[in-house]
């Protein structure tokens, strides 16, 4: 990421392009807002730091041609302390954030670092956007929030890789669509994509199901059968619901995944198999195995990556474009929202998330008798959700273990086993935790 450091400070300059150069970035300096302008169209600058008071060109008004220019080029303006209005100002003509003088490096740095990663999430979104407008998904991706963009982002990171995926979210997030993401985004987009409802296989066809049978192993076999395994050669095997498969079926499962080879029922040859296995779960896998009612070592084969799809009360600001959505799908006439209705949808905290959203649009749909939804056309669960202090009362539980568990990781400088420590819990709680709440140094 190339940085343009702009300020009449010759000294402040000097500085700040040496701090930076140091953390590994290229730095471009100018003088004064003109020569600031001159530099930007020369280079690819992707971060300005503009000086607010500046010869020729004020810091503002830079900012403004650089963004009529280049909307998505990201600044910070380098304010005088306690400039409170003129900050509001510039954060209004696009600045990414601001920070007062006299600057404090490792504070710069933190925002330069946050900056960087929204640009390179902004990026890989813009990434999945266009390959699932070309590509074929059941449903679509919708959701602009915090927290989906970050999903995306790491979607499209873990599909270029070969490693299995654990995704785990509450019923009726999304999981089936990640796992489709991901391996529309891989290199094996063009291969087979095989899905097994493991909580819908019999014990008794298990084996049959996934690794295939001879003609003549057992009553009703008439033909040969090739397994899930063998029909997804080369592409992916999504394993649903595989949170609950019983322990004897467990152990078949690990070792066709490691040893990479199958054998059909009542066949004696061996069969290879490439496969990128991703599999889903409502459960949480890691306890399981702590309570022994999963096997360890399938959940660290399984999760050699894993995604945390959100639920929709995590990401409440995806909910009008998720009802608009619906309604121009479903509606049979046209059909406008009250705002009553609106804020009774996006007040309620949805247990059954995107898939109960999308029903319960369906069934009011259905239902209404003008061209207007009103709240009384809602569910009554909905009509008398909580106030949004106790509908948030998880969330905000949640976010507080989270900066409780970010503060005893840099406390303990992120060696895990002493956070654990020090917040007195397991190692292992702790890493799930971690994959939780996306901690990472």
């Amino acid at each position: 990421m190339k940085i343009l450091i702009a300020d009449d400070d010759a000294m402040q300059r000097e500085l700040l392009a040496g701090f930076l150069e140091k953390q590994g970035y290229a730095v471009c300096t100018a003088a004064d807002g003109l020569e600031a302008m001159a530099v930007f169209r020369q280079e690819p600058i992707a971060l300005a730091l503009l000086d607010h008071r500046m010869p020729g060109l004020t810091g503002d008004q830079v900012l403004a041609q650089m963004k009529a220019e280049n909307p998505l080029l990201r600044a910070m303006m380098m304010t005088a302390y306690g400039a409170v209005d003129m900050a509001v100002k510039v954060m209004k003509l696009g600045a990414d954030d601001f920070i007062e003088k006299p600057i404090n490096l490792t504070q710069l740095l933190e925002k330069i670092e946050q900056i960087a990663q929204t640009r390179a999430v902004a990026e890989d979104v813009a990434e999945v956007t266009a390959a699932v407008e070309t590509g074929a998904l059941p449903l679509a991706i919708i959701g602009d929030s915090p927290a989906m963009r970050d999903t995306l982002s790491l979607v499209r990171r873990v599909a270029d890789s070969p490693w299995n995926v654990l995704i785990q979210g509450e019923t009726g997030t999304g999981k089936e669509l990640i796992a489709r993401l991901i391996h529309l985004l891989s290199p094996a987009a063009e291969a087979p994509f095989i899905e097994v409802n493991c909580a819908a296989i019999p014990e008794n066809l298990f084996e049959s199901t996934l690794f295939g049978h001879e003609k003549g192993a057992f009553t009703g076999a008439d033909r040969q059968h090739r397994g899930c395994f063998e029909r997804a050669s080369g592409g992916t095997l999504f394993l649903d619901e595989v949170g609950e498969l019983p322990l004897a079926l467990q152990a078949k499962l690990l070792r066709a995944l490691q040893e990479k080879r199958i054998h059909r029922v009542g066949g004696e040859r061996e069969i290879v198999v490439n496969v990128r296995v991703v599999a889903a779960t409502n459960r949480d896998l890691r306890a399981l195995a702590e309570a022994g009612s999963f096997r360890e070592d399938l959940f660290f084969r399984l999760n050699v990556l894993d995604i945390v799809v959100p639920p929709l009360r995590r990401r409440r600001e995806d909910i009008p474009a998720l009802i608009a959505h619906f309604i121009a799908r479903d509606a049979r006439r046209p059909l406008q929202l009250a705002p009553d209705a609106l804020d009774a949808l996006i007040r309620y905290d949805y247990p059954g998330n995107v898939r109960e959203l999308e029903h319960i649009i369906q069934r009011s749909l259905t239902l209404t008798r003008g061209n207007r939804l009103q709240p009384s056309d809602l569910p009554a669960e909905v009509r008398r959700s909580p106030a949004p202090e106790q509908g948030l009362l998880q969330e905000r539980l949640d976010t507080l273990e989270r900066d409780l568990l970010l503060a005893a990781l840099e406390n303990a400088e992120w060696i895990q086993t002493h956070a654990a420590d020090q917040l007195g819990i397991s190692e292992r709680v702790l890493r799930y935790k971690m994959g939780k709440y996306g901690l990472r140094r």
